[in-house]
């Protein structure tokens, strides 16, 4: 069974950084894609950033381009966000999740990810 934990939310000024960390309980996660995705009150989840298991490709939504990096430590079984120039709008609960299957790209389709954190809150205030 694959469990992940994420870690490194908390409540940051507008223009702040923040890094979250998800660390994976799972000799598989180099195979997997990672991916990190997001949750406002009253609203879907939503795809974030995306990393392949090889870590050579990613893909961001468009609003945290240039913004988010997501990167991953195969040693350490562990899959980061940096998140910059942070604001209100990216205000959320933050979850990284694990692809269903084994080798596979960077995806945003959230159905494709079977394995999923409890969420750590991220609150940007203005």
């Amino acid at each position: 069974q694959v469990q992940l934990g994420e870690s490194g939310g908390g409540l940051v000024q507008a223009g702040g950084s923040l890094r979250l960390s998800c660390a994976v309980s799972e000799r598989t996660f180099v195979t997997r894609a990672m991916g990190w995705f997001r949750q406002a009150p009253g609203k879907e989840r939503e795809f974030v950033a995306a990393m392949s298991w090889s870590g050579g490709s990613t893909v961001y939504t468009d609003s945290v381009k240039g913004r988010f990096t997501i990167s991953r430590d195969n040693v350490k079984n562990t899959v980061y966000l940096q998140m910059n120039s942070l604001k209100p709008e990216d205000t959320a609960v933050y979850y990284c999740a694990a692809h269903r299957g084994l080798f596979p790209g960077a995806t945003p389709s959230i159905d494709e990810y079977d394995y999923w954190g409890q969420g750590t809150q991220v609150t940007v205030s203005s």
